[in-house]
């Protein structure tokens, strides 16, 4: 039985070097960082799902067009990254607005249905699942199971629900996106294995991430289930024009230091060129392994 891999990008204007939103790090994003996987994935075959801000796209339709261009998907990671608009801090209506608004704007800008969601940060609460429905979503992939490193991002306390989610994609329960239950949401949950199978573990550690690799491999060589890799354009980029001071955006000194300071500095590792070669290689890997490079819309969950 053959494998699958989800390579999922996320496409925003967020500037890894503050944290803060900038449009001039979206315009490099468009122009830099999103031909770059591009290229990568037409080197390889690769047909992969990338979650749009709304409001980015809106302002910038070709990144849209020219990513659907190629046959990948066109999918929603929310109207706005702001901290502020978090999935956990917002109603049911509030999230169902936000929701039904941005599918509006990327369905308008593709010209088809979208159907996949993931939240900025992996930040959902109870009501996610329902207003998810509502707004007429099928997938969502704003889970990761059992990994650890939470304690250094926003919204931690809600993830630690983390802890007790199936590993492998899953129908979702009606109140918990983390569990398993009956609802239409199919859950297609990041990888991860203590720690992140995902862009920016791979440019801080190399080395841990072939290690968790590796396990992830052993996992699901012979159950055909999902890896999902998580990426994001602006990691292919560098912003050595902008000398900027954190941008503090947690609400005690202690998270600032966790989820600002010091994660921060950490991301900022091998940006660019580095991570374009390191994450050639994750692909090597799954390719030669003979997975089969998968859309998150056309998974189904046996």
């Amino acid at each position: 039985m053959k494998g699958t891999c989800f390579l999922t990008n996320d496409v925003e204007t967020t500037s890894i070097v503050n944290g803060g939103l900038r449009e001039d790090t979206g315009i490099k994003v468009w122009k830099e960082g999103l031909p770059a996987l591009l290229d990568l994935y037409d080197e390889y075959g690769v047909k992969a799902t990338f979650f749009y801000i709304a409001n980015f796209a809106k302002d910038y339709p070709d990144i849209v067009k020219m990513v659907q261009a190629k046959g990948h998907e066109i999918a929603c990671h929310g109207l706005t990254h702001r901290h502020d608009m978090a999935f956990d801090t917002m109603s049911y209506d509030q999230q169902l607005d936000h929701l039904k608004t941005a599918k509006a704007i990327l369905e308008d800008i593709a010209g088809e249905e979208v159907v996949s969601f993931r939240s900025p940060a992996l930040r959902v609460n109870a009501d996610t699942p329902r207003a998810l429905v509502e707004a007429g979503f099928r997938f969502d992939s704003s889970v990761a199971p059992q990994r650890m490193d939470m304690f250094m991002s926003l919204g931690s306390k809600g993830k630690l629900q983390w802890f007790g989610a199936p590993r492998t994609p899953y129908v979702a329960s009606a109140d918990n996106l983390a569990r398993r239950g009956e609802s239409p949401i199919t859950e297609v949950p990041v990888s991860s294995f203590g720690l992140p199978y995902i862009g920016t573990m791979m440019r801080i550690s190399p080395l841990l991430t072939r290690m968790t690799r590796s396990f992830l491999y052993w996992e699901t060589k012979n159950t055909g289930k999902g890896i999902n890799f998580l990426i994001h354009p602006n990691e292919l980029i560098t912003e050595e024009d902008l000398h900027l001071k954190t941008e503090k955006r947690a609400s005690n000194y202690i998270s600032y230091l966790l989820s600002d300071v010091l994660r921060r500095r950490l991301k900022q590792r091998n940006l660019g060129e580095e991570a374009i070669r390191l994450f050639k290689q994750e692909i090597e890997y799954w390719n030669k392994k003979d997975y089969q490079f998968k859309r998150i819309k056309d998974y189904e969950c046996l």
